[in-house]
């Protein structure tokens, strides 16, 4: 049965506000939990905002009663894949069975800080993997040692650690990632394609699961969407507050807001199209939602990209929520 969670943009609000709108969500019924912005910096300056995620999530743990998990850090950058897991180790054994770790292959905005070189996607996906080795190793309590092709680690043990490990969830676009991503982690991140393109995935995910000799892993989706009153406001929202979802190419090698405030100068209302549902009708979003509950989707975490996010979570949990049917017949043509 699918569930329905909310997007804690950290690179948009401050960590407190968020926390009572993650409380409010829960109240609501958003019952899949929060995915939670894993950010140095905002896409834009006018975002506002980009606290540490880490901390966020000790209070959100404490806060609500749901899951939760980092939508998603990249375990090479920023920091080693052992403090990675240090870090997530800690939080799964003061809330157990309630966070994941969600991972990606980063963005420059946010790792070329330190000053370091800044590899191509594909080495950034070899990295990705080994660091998700490194990090399954220590997540079993034994004393782990590492001397691979981009990391190496030294003797280092996680004493303090949940009773099962914390799942993994790693965000993937493309086939060979999504068959890795089967085959070592368990769940799956999309977060927003063509459905050929998501069918693609899945299939090549359930294959890697199939070479391990495993079930389908989770399927979970970040779903961007602009509601306000009325559609002005709607669209208004969406231009200033999430012009980075308007920009249809690849984002991972820009790497400041000033940058991609630039960029957003040349973002008009029709670069939305397919990518944020921009409306003031609530029956079309729930029918956008829908769709992808259709879809399979195991989890879809709503991002509403304006500021209105208290208001949004009361429509939504009154209006929209209700109106769907996460138990559906699901789409033959998903695979799953």
């Amino acid at each position: 049965m699918a569930q329905i969670g909310y997007a804690a943009m950290l690179e948009q609000f401050h960590p407190t506000d968020l926390l009572d709108w993650c409380a409010q969500a829960e109240a609501v019924g958003f019952e899949a939990g929060f995915m939670v912005s894993e950010h140095f910096h905002p896409w834009t300056p006018a975002q506002g905002q980009s606290a540490f995620a880490w901390s966020f999530m000790g209070a959100l743990g404490l806060r609500t009663s749901l899951r939760f998990g980092t939508a998603v850090t990249y375990p090479g950058g920023r920091f080693h894949p052992a403090v990675v897991a240090h870090a997530a180790a800690t939080l799964g054994a003061m809330f157990p069975g309630r966070f994941w770790l969600g991972l990606g292959a980063g963005e420059a905005l946010n790792e070329h800080i330190l000053g370091g070189e800044w590899p191509e996607i594909g080495v950034r996906s070899e990295m990705l993997f080994e660091a998700i080795e490194i990090i399954a190793k220590l997540f079993s309590g034994n004393v782990t040692k590492h001397r691979g092709k981009h990391f190496k680690l030294e003797s280092a043990r996680l004493y303090t650690r949940p009773e099962e490990p914390v799942p993994i969830y790693v965000a993937t676009s493309g086939p060979l990632n999504a068959k890795r991503t089967g085959r070592f982690a368990q769940g799956m991140i999309t977060v927003g394609a063509a459905d050929e393109k998501v069918r693609l995935l899945w299939l090549q995910c359930d294959e890697g699961c199939a070479e391990v000799g495993k079930a389908p892993i989770p399927k979970l989706l970040q779903l961007h969407v602009s509601w306000a009153p009325t559609d002005d406001e709607a669209m208004r929202n969406a231009m200033e507050e999430w012009p980075n979802g308007g920009m249809p190419f690849p984002k991972q090698d820009i790497r400041n807001p000033e940058d991609f405030a630039a960029m957003a100068k040349l973002v008009r209302p029709e670069d939305f199209t397919n990518r944020v549902l921009i409306s003031a009708d609530l029956e079309a979003h729930a029918n956008h939602i829908q769709h992808y509950v259709d879809m399979g989707f195991d989890e879809i975490h709503l991002h509403n990209v304006g500021r209105n996010q208290a208001e949004f979570i009361e429509v939504f949990g009154r209006e929209v929520l209700p109106a769907l049917r996460l138990d559906p017949e699901r789409d033959p043509a998903a695979t799953r």
